[in-house]
């Protein structure tokens, strides 16, 4: 773990709640110093004699100014989310006192957070690893319950948890090989070379599961795009409009009605789907907008995670399919012929791989799609208390340890000496250390805290 950096021994103050007019406003105070300051403007009571954890009503005032009826409430250090003093201020909503209250604790030494300050003051501080640090800003950005539930599932150190483990494990037989070396001239082996392969081998299809979870991890943090194409008037903005229960998209006889992309979300099984409502492809058009419109379904197509083809059924014929699926292969899209006024068929509709049947227009078969849709993207279902990976950093020093740990065993196969099989593990302890933060630099602190919201 980082020890505390310098400069970071003075207070900070930000608002914790989103700008605007609302019924109160939080602004939280973290530092050494945050409890002294607030004394002074609080008359009603002596806050520094006060137990931690407890709420206090009284005026905040600049001299003789009230600047605001409030509700502190007082957490002493340690036990505080940054490991300070800390005082949440609560109160009213509106811009302006928030602002008068801010500028008054400015005047008294405190300084304004920057994004993500309070997070990173916990995480210097031993409060969070880095993982659940992280995790804070991805449970705050959370839009699903597949989303918050892995979120939280991190910040009570699900990750961490396997990580600290691994890297305890390796620490020791790290301490006993190198312990060998200092008995070079003796012969003798204090680390166990079959229990180590057997860690390496525990540790590799760990590591491998973990890094194979980010697809799925991608989804539940960043939802699935999903384009609908197909021909004019195949019902790509009925079907649009069955899914979302909403007249989103207008709905016409006349071919070529929609000329843009319509993007609009929606939510099956707590994860989030892009749907993407193409203009009609169609080969030969004199219209200059609504080729446009075509070339714009045509990237967004190659854009999607993936593609549904809608089709009408009385109008498309099998080799026109054929032609279809081959060219979505060959582009490697994941893609799902959905054969549209299904109830309009004069007769028995062929089964096929990758095809579905439905009426966007009295909704039929959409439940069947909603899941297919689910299938697609997801593959298997969230587990209760599954450690997913959704984090792009986490991923890559996965690929290192994976890779290290390919080095540790082959150089024991390869009866490598014990200096240089140590070296080996010391690089994986670096990249499992570089996850958890414990090897982490401030610039590279400074990064990721930069991406969390002030007040955080």
């Amino acid at each position: 773990m980082l020890g505390k950096l310098a400069g970071w021994d003075d207070t900070i103050a930000a608002l914790a709640t989103p700008q605007g007019t609302g019924a109160i406003g939080v602004i939280r105070v973290s530092g050494s110093q945050a409890i002294s300051v607030l004394d002074g403007l609080f008359p009603s009571k002596k806050l520094q004699e006060q137990p931690t954890h407890t709420l206090h009503v009284g005026f905040l005032k600049q001299g003789e100014t009230v600047l605001d009826e409030v509700v502190l409430a007082l957490f002493k250090a340690p036990r505080s989310y940054t490991g300070e003093n800390v005082v949440e201020i609560s109160c009213h909503g509106s811009h302006y006192v928030q602002q008068q209250i801010l500028q008054c604790l400015v005047s008294q030494g405190v300084r304004i957070a920057k994004p993500g300050e309070f997070t990173q003051r916990a995480f210097l501080n031993g409060k969070l690893d880095l993982v659940q640090a992280e995790s804070v800003a991805d449970l705050i950005a959370s839009n699903t319950e597949a989303s918050k539930k892995q979120a939280l599932q991190n910040m009570r150190g699900g990750f961490s948890g396997i990580i600290k483990q691994l890297r305890d494990q390796l620490l020791s037989f790290s301490a006993l090989i190198e312990l060998e070396l200092d008995f070079s001239q003796e012969d003798v082996e204090f680390a166990d070379r079959t229990q180590l392969f057997a860690l390496l081998e525990k540790a590799s299809v760990q590591v491998s599961k973990l890094l194979q979870s980010f697809r799925l991890g991608n989804v539940i943090k960043n939802g699935v795009q999903v384009a609908i194409i197909g021909k004019p008037n195949a019902g790509k903005s009925t079907l649009l409009n069955t899914l979302l229960q909403e007249e989103r998209a207008i709905v016409s006889d006349i071919a070529g009605t929609t000329r843009d992309t319509i993007e609009e979300i929606l939510n099956i099984n707590g994860v989030l789907f892009r749907l993407i409502d193409t203009a009609g492809i169609r080969e030969h058009t004199s219209d200059v907008i609504e080729t446009i419109g075509v070339e714009k379904s045509l990237a967004k197509m190659r854009e999607a995670d993936v593609v549904l083809y809608l089709y009408d059924v009385t109008q498309t014929t099998s080799v026109e399919l054929e032609v279809m699926a081959m060219q979505l292969q060959e582009q490697q899209i994941q893609y799902l012929l959905v054969g549209n006024k299904a109830d309009a068929a004069t007769m028995a509709l062929p089964a096929a791989a990758n095809t579905i049947y439905i009426s966007a227009k009295e909704g039929e078969g959409i439940a069947e799609l909603q899941q297919k849709l689910f299938g697609m993207a997801v593959e298997d279902s969230i587990e209760k208390d599954q450690t997913i990976i959704t984090n792009a950093r986490h991923v890559e020093a996965l690929q290192k340890i994976e890779s290290s740990l390919h080095e540790i065993r082959s150089g024991l196969q390869n009866g490598l000496p014990g200096d240089l099989v140590a070296l080996d593990i010391r690089h994986c302890l670096h990249y499992l250390g570089l996850i958890s933060g414990e090897l982490t630099s401030e610039d590279q602190l400074d990064y990721i805290f930069s991406k969390f919201c002030i007040g955080k």
